[in-house]
């Protein structure tokens, strides 16, 4: 008599296939992002719309990203350490097809046109409005990409990462920075200061731009964050 045929083992049975894909499935993008604290936002954005996220934290960073690989799309943010991120945007832009998609990315209101000009494919405010912004956005680049609806929904980056970003501005505040430098800074932490809902760090980053306007006021306001460890908590 035949023996019976056995179910194969749970061990060896194939994964269950998704009864949905998401609207980023399979696709790679680059972040030349510093802040650690928007860097986190767009993993969370990446990881819940199918992404896959790689990040650059400066400009010297992301060109050796692009010696080893090419991402569907690069996310450029505007205000880099070591220089602006309009430049990448120009010399990528000026690359022989097939390049990636470009989309520039910054929190300061001139940025859109800046990175337009540049040679961005498409722009996105910072930080980012949600998980549809985000998707439509990247997808808007994606001409061949299966046209899956954006997701609604929000993403809270790590307080961890918002209070090493500050750590990092009040060290370089602490060298007495030059023009280049607070004219950097004022754009970091500005961005930080509107992500985090932080109003007064808006506000005496704002300042930093004026060669004139003392630091002593910002310095105790980053000491202020710092000191009240984790998680952050802004002020109204």
């Amino acid at each position: 008599m035949p023996r019976p045929v056995e179910s194969p083992s749970p061990l060896f049975q194939m994964p269950a296939q998704p009864s949905t894909l998401l609207p980023l499935q399979g696709i790679t993008l680059l972040a030349v992002e510093d802040s650690r604290y928007a860097s986190d936002a767009l993993r969370l954005l990446s990881q819940r719309s199918g992404a896959r996220l790689r990040r650059a934290e400066s400009l010297e960073a992301a060109w050796a990203h692009l010696r080893v690989y090419r991402p569907d799309v690069i996310l450029v943010d505007l205000g880099l350490p070591d220089g602006r991120g309009e430049g990448l945007i120009r010399r990528l832009a000026a690359a022989l097809p097939p390049r990636p998609a470009l989309l520039g990315m910054s929190g300061d209101p001139m940025g859109r046109g800046a990175a337009l000009a540049a040679g961005a494919d498409g722009y996105l405010d910072k930080p980012v409005a949600g998980l549809a912004a985000f998707q439509s956005a990247i997808l808007s680049l994606l001409a061949d990409h299966p046209a899956i609806p954006p997701a609604e929904g929000e993403v809270t980056p790590d307080p961890l990462a918002l209070h090493d970003d500050l750590a990092v501005a009040a060290r370089v505040l602490g060298t007495r920075p030059g023009p280049d430098q607070r004219r950097y800074l004022s754009g970091f932490l500005s961005g930080l200061g509107r992500h985090s809902h932080d109003a007064a760090l808006t506000a005496a980053a704002s300042d930093l731009t004026n060669p004139e306007s003392p630091l002593d006021g910002l310095s105790r306001l980053l000491d202020d964050r710092l000191s009240r460890g984790h998680p952050f908590r802004p002020v109204a």
